[in-house]
């Protein structure tokens, strides 16, 4: 994803968002449940219940700026309840995830009781 700004760190806000919410209540979301400083520099993003959409916001030293992602034909590969609900992402993995990619991987495998 290509943006104006160099992001200093991307968190996730796992649960979903309603879409309703623009740069204002989104940032209310940043300060009051994820307690982070939503003018650092830092990418926030948010996924709503149907999880075709996404919501970016991001302080870029003017002023706030939300970007927008609609699916057409699928859906976002959103991290579950049995995950935080924050992460903190890479680059490259929010590029998977606007790619359409899971960004977290595999579970290890649990190994019964079995003599090898």
């Amino acid at each position: 994803m290509k943006m104006f700004v160099e992001p200093s760190d991307i968190y996730l806000h796992r649960p979903v968002v309603d879409f309703r919410k623009s740069i204002n209540g989104l940032a209310n979301i940043v300060v009051a449940e994820m307690n982070l400083n939503v003018m650092s520099g830092a990418l926030f993003i948010f996924c709503n219940k149907s999880k075709d959409k996404l919501k970016i916001l991001y302080w870029d030293k003017t002023g706030f700026a939300l970007w927008h992602k609609r699916l057409e034909n699928n859906k976002f590969k959103w991290p579950n309840a049995e995950h935080e609900n924050q992460l903190v992402l890479s680059e490259q993995q929010l590029n998977w995830l606007l790619n359409g990619f899971d960004i977290v991987g595999h579970k290890p495998l649990i190994l019964s009781n079995l003599s090898l």
